[in-house]
């Protein structure tokens, strides 16, 4: 049992690719060096973090050091660099005292650097910057601590380190231990804890990752989840140290797995508050939410697999608290669900981790953002389906989100940034310069940053620029839905919002794209744009068609026409009765028709 004094929370910070994973299993190896096994990567240990490099998931692990004679407990959480998991950021921190605000040598601050420096500064959690890869021989130490002072705050502790070559990690932990405060025990010793993750887990139910604010937690104990009134009995109390260590307390101030035997449990857990049994008030307030950003509908190609579907999701939402989802049923495909992301990266994953991990065969609609309307009764409704506006009636204004983009960019880039931001319909709100680099704040529709905007800003300034993004407000404009018939039937699935500037271009390389894609079949398939009752544009699929006069050989020409109109009769029954087939891969093409305008 450790000391409250002796124990450190804190989590590593950083944008994406400055080795936050490598950072951390460095530090696990230098104080567990007994436990720490070579074959397992503690961090980033989903397969698609070691596929993709990047971290989905907040992972928590146990360390003991020992300074000058006295055994520290330092409890790690590392979290994800991709603004698309902010939400994982925000658990993590919660849990902490302080954080390690990882920069790369080389490439120095980015925008996520700078976002998730004032995340930790507005939880008031103490800031030690770590400049990482400074074995490399570009890195020019002078430049880059200037640029934390003049960028970030002249008061930060900085230490320098190589991650890779195990260099200063002895400084980095002494600073931890010397500058992080310890956890405070609050609430006169009630049991308070907070949960910041939970995971279902085969043989034992649903598993939740606490801190332990006040008080402290007992196997066999009785405990109250307050979101949900519930009252559980402590089953297991897991560490992690690296290795799984079974122990029988959480003391104040610690962080560990509990099992309390809970199988079915559909709503929200993660940031709720654990009390003992007795207490049913609760004092510390909730983790703050992240709403979603992105919504897209879900579907099936075997609607028999559906209970998989949704018991998957229910799963998957455990441990992943930002993703949304309610059911949904459309005409086109059945039973699905509408579910709400953080970002386009965040919906890849959740999808690729369906079809993987519970082998469904999944189509996944053109992604949305939510819309305000003012309704001429001065109501406010909001949407995230395009094809919703059908159902309104006398809308007196049209709102779409808009994002406030912080693009950080060396000065040579400045002027091809400031191109492709009012290309998107962006404001400039302000520039700052610091050195060689620059800061650029622009007000720019949120659909037209969640599409391309990182990809673009990447690619012209090769790889040396970054962007993050908050939402700020919704602003009225000039939208139109783009709503799509095929045989004069709506496709609600393919409608689209789009600025009425870009609707007569991007409605063609829709019609075009739906051309390509939508295979020949026994009759005319005719694809129709439609913008407020009026047909925009227009094409047709010509129909599979069969010589049917090629076994008449000669004779009377009427039985030639007999056999005609026989065909044409029979077309025309099929342009009632047939469905038309729309493959999967038309939703991907038309985010592949937004992406490039």
């Amino acid at each position: 049992m450790f000391k409250i004094s002796n124990i450190r929370n804190f989590s590593v910070i950083a944008h994406i690719d400055h080795g936050k994973s490598t950072l951390s299993n460095c530090l696990i190896k230098f104080c567990n060096s007994k436990n720490y096994l070579d074959n397992i990567n503690i961090i980033d240990n989903i397969y698609l973090e070691q596929e993709r490099g990047i971290t989905i998931k907040a992972q928590s692990v146990n360390l003991t050091y020992d300074f000058l004679g006295v055994n520290y407990k330092l409890n790690l959480i590392d979290t994800p660099g991709h603004t698309d998991f902010s939400y994982e950021v925000i658990r993590a921190l919660s849990a902490c005292e302080g954080v390690l605000l990882l920069i790369d040598a080389i490439k120095g601050i980015e925008a996520q650097t700078i976002n998730n420096f004032y995340i930790a500064k507005n939880m008031n959690l103490f800031i030690i910057v770590v400049i990482n890869k400074i074995d490399l021989l570009e890195y020019k130490p002078t430049n880059l601590i200037n640029q934390v002072k003049n960028i970030l705050d002249k008061n930060l502790v900085i230490t320098c380190c190589s991650a890779k070559k195990s260099t200063g990690i002895n400084d980095l932990i002494r600073n931890i231990v010397e500058f992080i405060p310890p956890p405070s025990n609050y609430y006169d010793n009630k049991l308070q804890a907070i949960i910041i993750d939970a995971q279902f887990n085969k043989y034992f139910g649903i598993m939740l990752l606490i801190r332990v604010k006040s008080g402290f937690i007992l196997k066999k104990n009785k405990i109250r989840l307050v979101n949900i009134n519930n009252t559980y009995i402590v089953e297991k109390i897991w560490l992690v140290t690296p290795k799984i260590k079974e122990c029988s307390e959480l003391n104040c101030g610690e962080v560990g797995w509990i099992i309390c035997n809970i199988k079915n449990l559909k709503q929200p857990i993660v940031g709720s508050i654990i009390t003992s049994e007795r207490d049913v008030n609760s004092t510390i307030l909730p983790i703050r939410k992240i709403n979603p950003q992105v919504f897209a509908s879900l579907f099936l190609l075997n609607n028999s697999d559906y209970t998989i579907f949704s018991n998957a999701l229910t799963r998957i939402s455990l441990s992943d608290a930002s993703l949304l989802y309610k059911p949904e049923f459309s005409n086109t495909f059945g039973n699905g669900f509408r579910c709400g992301f953080l970002g386009l990266l965040h919906m890849d994953i959740i999808k690729t981790r369906l079809e993987r991990e519970y082998k469904l065969k999944l189509i996944i609609t053109l992604p949305t953002v939510k819309y305000e309307i003012l309704t001429n009764n001065n109501k406010i409704i909001y949407i995230n389906k395009p094809h919703q506006l059908l159902t309104l009636n006398k809308i007196k204004e049209l709102r779409e989100p808009i994002a406030e983009c912080f693009i950080i960019t060396p000065k040579i880039y400045v002027s091809k940034i400031i191109k492709l931001c009012i290309k998107k319909r962006g404001i400039q709100v302000n520039i700052i310069y610091f050195n060689d680099q620059a800061k650029i704040i622009y007000l720019i529709p949120l659909t037209e940053v969640i599409l391309d905007l990182s990809t673009i800003i990447k690619s012209i300034s090769h790889g040396y620029a970054s962007l993050d993004y908050n939402f700020k407000y919704f602003k009225k404009s000039k939208l139109s839905c783009v709503n799509i018939y095929i045989n004069k039937k709506l496709i609600p699935e393919l409608s689209i919002i789009l600025h009425n500037n870009d609707i007569r271009c991007k409605t063609n390389l829709i019609i075009n794209k739906l051309t390509k894609i939508i295979p020949k079949h026994q009759f005319n398939v005719i694809i129709q744009a439609v913008v407020n009752n009026k047909v925009i544009a227009r094409t047709t699929i010509k129909r599979l068609c069969k010589k049917v006069t090629e076994k008449c050989y000669g004779g009377d020409v009427s039985r030639k026409k007999k056999l005609l109109n026989k065909q044409r009769d029979g077309k025309k029954k099929l342009q009632k009765l047939g469905k038309v087939n729309i493959p999967k891969q038309v939703f991907f093409s038309l985010l592949d028709v937004n992406q490039k305008n």
